[in-house]
């Protein structure tokens, strides 16, 4: 691997942003008042044909649902629990794989922010005030890479497995040494929200909402602890590509350890109630709100047993539990977790857990898969009995 330290005391606070994915946030008290009963809508498959439906997209239906979580298990961010009204909309079945991301870039020549000299004004708002700006040399194209440790250590310190390593983009995830050859079928990432964004307007079709993603990767199990139930390993089998801490302590990475992880393809596991597959592990995925860490609680505090109708999220980012970021600096939220996440650490590979990063910082384990607005398929779901809301 490229030696970076000269850069280290740069660009390690760029990926301060990181921990807010790491890390659980401080409580924040709230009681959810009793919620009204909610009228489910049961689940059907019904995947686009490419013809009068968009193609390698799910349908998933117009539904009211209960946003958040108030188990054990859920984190000060995502409670409390509260009702949300939302319109049908279409999802990708998997994330935008790097197949996928190669034509886009061979159809539009884009280069990617992983791929560009980093711009000092978009590193300097996540710093404290009165930071200087690094020598010109420094700021070198480059993206954060987990590069795993090779024994236990301390977990409060996440520098320990997370380097900026210069080359790092796309094509080349974890630096200029590795390649995604053999992977196209793999969820890109070393994508930076910008970059999702590119990519959503290439494809006429755009981010979810985050209420948008949540609903859809619950695929019609009301409150269930993960997208496919509430026990993490029925008949014993992983559902999702996480750090499996049964086999390896997490972040562990030497060879007697299992070597390095890292992303599967897509459609590894089964998909959910609505037909959308990997929607937790494997990558984190990019949404389009702003990172609220009190977002949920001025929801469910404004509503009461109101549904929230087509919620968009909050008008700026607030993040007060992050040493040495500034409370508002930007920041977007990602939903699903990745194969890092596991029971001794992070846990986000459940449908409500939520983080919020750095817009401008690319990282060898976020991606995203988009929604788009089109008609509903009436027809298949005539044939079906089902009401085409």
């Amino acid at each position: 691997m490229v030696s970076i330290k000269p850069l280290r005391k740069w660009l390690l606070p760029v990926g301060g942003a990181i921990a807010a994915l790491l890390a659980g946030a401080v409580a924040l008290a709230w009681v959810s008042p009793p919620a009204p009963a909610l009228d489910l809508v049961e689940p059907v498959i019904i995947i686009g044909d490419g013809v009068s439906t968009p193609e390698g997209m799910a349908w998933v239906p117009a539904g009211v649902f209960k946003m958040g979580s108030d188990s054990k298990l859920a984190q000060a961010n995502e409670r409390p629990t509260h009702p949300v009204k939302l319109h049908g909309f279409w999802m990708d079945v998997t994330h935008v794989t790097n197949d996928q991301f190669a034509e886009f870039v061979r159809q539009t020549a884009y280069v990617t922010t992983a791929e560009r000299k980093p711009d000092w004004e978009t590193i300097r708002v996540q710093l404290p005030p009165g930071v200087p700006k690094p020598p010109d040399d420094v700021l070198v194209p480059g993206a954060m890479v987990f590069v795993g440790t090779h024994g236990p250590v301390d977990l409060a310190d996440y520098s320990q497995w997370w380097r900026y390593v210069p080359g790092a983009n796309w094509r080349h995830p974890q630096g200029p040494d590795s390649t995604i050859e053999g992977k196209g079928d793999h969820p890109v990432v070393q994508v930076s929200y910008e970059d999702a964004q590119a990519y959503a307007t290439w494809a006429h079709k755009r981010l979810p909402s985050e209420a948008e993603w949540e609903y859809a990767a619950r695929g019609g199990l009301e409150q269930a602890t993960f997208v496919w139930g509430d026990e993490l390993m029925p008949d014993g089998r992983l559902q999702a590509n996480y750090w499996d801490t049964r086999q390896r302590t997490f972040p562990v990475v030497s060879p007697e350890a299992g070597g390095a992880a890292g992303t599967v393809p897509v459609k590894t596991f089964l998909p959910n109630g609505y037909g959308l597959q990997d929607m937790t592990g494997n990558a984190w995925q990019w949404v389009a709100d702003w990172y609220g860490a009190n977002y949920f609680a001025k929801q469910a505090s404004a509503a009461g047993n109101t549904p929230i109708e087509n919620p968009a999220g909050p008008a700026e980012a607030f993040d007060p539990f992050e040493a040495g970021v500034p409370v508002n600096a930007p920041k977007r939220v990602i939903r699903g977790g990745s194969f890092l996440c596991n029971e001794s650490y992070c846990l986000s590979y459940r449908p409500s857990a939520r983080r919020g990063t750095d817009p401008h910082n690319p990282m060898s384990h976020v991606g995203f898969r988009l929604v788009k607005d089109a008609a509903p398929p009436t027809a298949q779901l005539a044939a079906l009995g089902v009401d085409a809301r």
